[in-house]
């Protein structure tokens, strides 16, 4: 009898290889009923330009929402945000590893913006998904270029298009975006003033034991590998998932870099990055209580990934 187990939805840009397991039955084969279930409801659908600290917003508005709730077993986002949800948790939820997918993020500019280098970006307000990986993303970026006191950001819209159009709108200075809108906003005329690659980790209820992960990473680990074996193949699920803005729909394989889409196998969160991790977010206020120890389960860490 297959094992049911729920988890939060995700997009391509964080979560490709779970959508590939799930279409190609690769979690069934495992002995996994995998059912999505929708988060981020209260998620910020506008740009609030008086809302500049995060302290001021919720954690849980997106990722995590219906897993603290006890309606998912597990969720995957950001490490740095993870790090924060395992602090702010009431259902002593953990990091039990990696995700897959390295997702891509770039702070972006409008056409007509007077920015053309990181420096520029002094005082210049940033709209940020507070808690999601490229408002922390913005920050690392930004700070080799830019005394701490000099970068100003704002709360933006969750979601890539939503920031897009807050961006073309002149709501905010600049914003930070993934794929496809990246490639949306380049071909709009907008400028990239910087860019990286970052990680994300996944968050799970007691509920997710270690044989279960397991038995959720062999899938994962073979969705990786037809991922890239054909990654012009996979790019169309970037498309296929906005399908509704035309924009996105205007898009072709052709048009994405394949460059941005890096998938490898889910693995353990290693110590000494944990720790740098840990001491960056502590260092900008944006952990207070929880102990470094504290924030991986390492026991269903270790369990499901030496199996």
């Amino acid at each position: 009898m297959a094992k049911q187990l729920k988890l939060e939805t995700t997009a391509p840009f964080q979560g490709l290889p779970e959508l590939v397991a799930q279409d190609e039955g690769l979690f069934a084969a495992e002995g996994l009923d995998i059912e999505f279930v929708r988060r981020g409801e209260n998620a910020p659908t506008k740009v609030d330009r008086s809302m500049t600290d995060p302290e001021m917003a919720n954690s849980f508005a997106s990722h995590g929402s219906s897993a603290e709730q006890g309606g998912a077993a597990m969720f995957n986002a950001c490490e740095w945000g993870n790090y924060r949800r395992v602090e702010d948790s009431q259902t002593d939820s953990k990091q039990v590893g990696r995700r897959a997918i390295i997702a891509f993020g770039a702070l972006m500019v409008a056409p007509d913006s007077d920015v053309y280098t990181p420096q520029q970006m002094a005082n210049k307000l940033v709209g940020v998904p507070y808690f999601a990986g490229t408002h922390y993303l913005a920050l690392l970026m930004l700070e080799g270029f830019l005394p701490r006191d000099a970068i100003k950001t704002c709360l933006a819209p969750n979601g890539s298009r939503l920031r897009f159009e807050a961006l073309m709108n002149h709501e905010i200075d600049a914003t930070t975006l993934t794929e496809p809108y990246i490639t949306v906003a380049e071909r709009a005329g907008c400028r990239m003033i910087l860019a990286a690659p970052y990680h994300g980790t996944e968050v799970a209820s007691e509920e997710m034991d270690g044989e279960t992960y397991a038995s959720f990473n062999r899938a994962v680990r073979e969705a990786v590998r037809r991922i890239n074996a054909d990654k012009t193949k996979y790019l169309q699920y970037f498309i296929d998932y906005h399908k509704s803005d035309p924009a996105v729909a205007a898009l072709t394989v052709a048009d994405l870099n394949p460059s941005r889409l890096q998938v490898v196998d889910p693995a353990p969160i290693p110590a000494d990055e944990l720790n740098r991790t840990y001491n960056w977010m502590c260092s900008w206020g944006m952990l207070k209580s929880v102990a470094v120890t504290d924030l991986v389960d390492d026991q269903r860490q270790l369990a499901a990934h030496a199996s």
